[in-house]
């Protein structure tokens, strides 16, 4: 059996607080899985499900978040429940909004609901630490962690998250720690797609064979480019066109035909 926690303040004020994302996850986990309803006991809200055959608790303390391990404490006790099949969901400051990572033991880094939990349970259980990001300074931090996920969150990465933990939490039950942490990682923040890469045109061979495109270029290469005058030309091209027969204002025109006609030669 498998007791899963779920961190947070009772009541509708705090209901959207970021410190509450352990019960948003709880009551997903209940949900997606159809488990029994919730009933009040063990200071808290429990409710009784299955999963890979096993059958899990999950539990939202209504103590208040720096008495949440009384309630842990009274249905490990009343089941008989080691404290490491006790999984506990909670926010984490430490982790970028919608990051997720499970740990053993450990401290309990300045949370309260932990600190209580390792007072009256030990801290052998597992700890699914849900980011919530931090507010850059200390003096912010309490306004930040008691304040509402923001609409954009909410409707953004908070819901992708939940939804993913509750969709892989079975490979917890498993002991399938890393996959679950990189399943929930890919479905929160998927892999781009790298563009696919475009063909380098292929490259003359040095005195090799250049066929019909070798001509090509090479009739491009040695085209002058336009507002070149005669004493850039060479050899028959310059020739002709020194002894072209044309009105001044046909110049153009004729540079064109003799360059035509010089180059004709030479192919």
């Amino acid at each position: 059996m498998f007791l899963v926690v779920g961190l947070g303040n009772p009541g509708s004020g705090y209901a959207a607080n970021r410190h509450n994302i352990g019960f948003m996850a709880a009551d997903e986990l209940v949900r997606r899985y159809s488990f029994g309803p919730w009933r009040k006991k063990f200071q808290g809200q429990i409710s009784e499900g299955e999963l890979n055959g096993q059958k899990v608790l999950v539990l939202k303390p209504e103590t208040f978040m720096n008495l949440s391990g009384q309630s842990v404490g009274e249905v490990l006790r009343f089941y008989k429940i080691p404290v490491e099949d006790v999984i506990v969901l909670h926010d984490e400051l430490d982790l970028p909004p919608g990051k997720l990572r499970v740990k053993r033991g450990g401290g309990h880094g300045g949370h309260n609901g932990l600190r209580s939990i390792d007072a009256h349970c030990g801290k052998e259980y597992r700890r699914v630490r849900l980011g919530i990001g931090h507010p850059g300074e200390k003096s912010r931090v309490h306004g930040h962690v008691l304040g509402d996920f923001s609409k954009a969150e909410q409707d953004g990465w908070l819901m992708t998250l939940l939804d993913a933990v509750a969709a892989e939490f079975g490979r917890l039950t498993k002991g399938d720690d890393g996959g679950f942490m990189s399943k929930v990682s890919a479905i929160v923040s998927p892999p781009k797609t790298k563009a696919p890469k475009k063909d380098k045109p292929a490259a003359d061979k040095p005195g090799g064979d250049k066929g019909e495109k070798g001509e090509k270029d090479k009739d491009a290469s040695t085209e002058p480019q336009a507002g070149e005058g005669i004493n850039d030309l060479s050899g028959a091209a310059k020739v002709r066109l020194e002894r072209a027969d044309t009105p001044v204002s046909n110049a153009a025109s004729a540079m064109a035909e003799a360059l035509a006609k010089a180059f004709g030669k030479k192919k």
